[in-house]
């Protein structure tokens, strides 16, 4: 199984690409402000690094946080439409060793459908302006 990982909590993040429980390729990149204008690319240039493309993905695993409300709403928003269209299995993990629950979940047949992101608390948002 080709697994896509995911890390968007933080201003450094993460993707891997696993064949099953076995590392193919992992980058991490500054991405803070650029996540949303970045994550495309980077996905797409660590498929061709494999000689592989996005149809070759069967799971995801994304880790859900928490950490930051834009991080994580760009990357789940992201790994959901993914899954969704590719009608791949999609797991989300939150604890330190992420990447190895989220693989096992996949291999052993689990599929969230939809995964949430889980801020850590209540989203900071400020109000409209009048």
């Amino acid at each position: 199984m080709i697994i896509l990982t995911l890390r968007t909590d933080k201003p450094e993040s993460e993707i891997g690409l696993f064949d099953n429980d076995q590392e193919l390729a992992y980058v991490k990149w500054e991405a803070h402000r650029q996540l949303a204008e970045t994550i495309h690319q980077k996905i797409d240039e660590l498929l061709k690094s494999q000689k592989m493309d996005w149809t070759d993905i069967q799971g995801i695993v994304f880790y859900q946080g928490p950490g930051s409300f834009t991080g994580l709403r760009i990357g789940s928003s992201l790994v959901n439409a993914v899954a969704s269209s590719l009608m791949v299995p999609i797991v989300a993990t939150q604890d330190k060793d992420w990447l190895k629950s989220g693989i096992n979940d996949l291999l052993e047949g689990k599929n969230q459908k939809i995964v949430l992101p889980e801020y850590g608390a209540p989203a900071n948002i400020t109000a409209p302006h009048q």
